[in-house]
């Protein structure tokens, strides 16, 4: 698993190369539809990886994607809606990206404890 924190102004997608070269390559890579574009569909697969996006709504071609694959993203979604508990994360009281990303691995290893 890889984390990138960014500032608040920076788009999802910008980030996306901090996460290609993988030492074992995943089967899929499942992603919303802001990562749609033909880049990171490209980057994906050179990864050797299948990409669930759905495409935007005001797509010329739709590309299919799986549904049943792209439904275990709920995961994620639960993770960071459980993160907006812990107003210490949502707020970002810790200024410093290494202090911050230490609150997160202390909120992970809480979420996977219970």
């Amino acid at each position: 698993m890889r984390i990138e924190i960014t500032s608040a102004q920076v788009h999802d997608s910008k980030t996306f190369l901090a996460f290609t070269g993988w030492r074992k390559r995943p089967a899929t890579i499942v992603a919303d539809k802001a990562y749609g574009s033909k880049a990171i569909r490209q980057a994906i697969a050179d990864e050797g990886a299948i990409a669930v996006i759905p495409t935007k709504s005001n797509a010329r071609i739709p590309i299919p994607h799986d549904p049943g694959i792209y439904a275990q993203r709920n995961l994620v979604e639960r993770f960071f809606c459980r993160m907006k508990d812990m107003r210490r994360l949502t707020t970002r009281y810790e200024k410093l990206k290494q202090n911050f990303l230490s609150m997160l691995h202390i909120f992970a290893i809480r979420c996977w404890i219970n």
